[in-house]
């Protein structure tokens, strides 16, 4: 699973060199660009769709990217329009699937 995920960020790297984005400092390693940029490499690359997002004060959107293999990506934008990957992974469960089904929704 190691090898998975090193993978993983050698190809998130990668559609940001590809973008020409920018980077935040060394110690957060942040993938940042334009929104519209971000969300066709996530598309591309990952082949995730966004299933939700959330408002954070006046001050940024939080989205959640999800690919059907379970591969996800948490993107910030701010009142610019910059957009960060703030963190990525595997194994994503839909929890209100998975509450509906319980339940017989």
């Amino acid at each position: 699973m190691a090898h998975k995920f090193s993978f993983r960020w050698i190809k998130i790297a990668a559609i940001g060199a590809a973008l020409a984005l920018s980077t935040l400092s060394a110690q957060a390693q942040f993938v940042c660009g334009g929104h519209g940029d971000l969300v066709a490499g996530l598309a591309q690359a990952f082949h995730q769709k966004q299933v939700g997002y959330g408002v954070v004060g006046q001050a940024a959107i939080v989205e959640i990217y999800v690919s059907a293999s379970g591969t996800w990506t948490m993107l910030v934008t701010d009142v610019k329009g910059r957009s960060c990957i703030l963190a990525t992974g595997e194994g994503w469960e839909d929890t209100l699937a998975v509450t509906a089904m319980a339940h017989g929704i």
